[in-house]
């Protein structure tokens, strides 16, 4: 997901997303330790969109609370 698209979300959505993707990395980890993983990059990907959520997650808050 890029910034931009996280950003025209609601808090809920993005509660939900981040969840979602946290739920996809859990299933990937297992995938990859029982070598049904075929494309290792995913799980970096996944990554990448948690931290992007959290961090505009932090920042509506940091808003709010200004």
């Amino acid at each position: 997901m890029k910034p931009s698209e996280i950003r025209n979300l609601s808090n809920d959505e993005m509660q939900e997303s981040l969840k979602n993707k946290t739920e996809e990395l859990f299933n990937f980890r297992f995938q990859l330790a029982t070598n049904q993983l075929d494309n290792t990059s995913v799980m970096k990907k996944t990554r990448h969109d948690i931290a992007r959520l959290k961090t505009i997650i932090k920042e509506k808050e940091m808003e709010m609370t200004s």
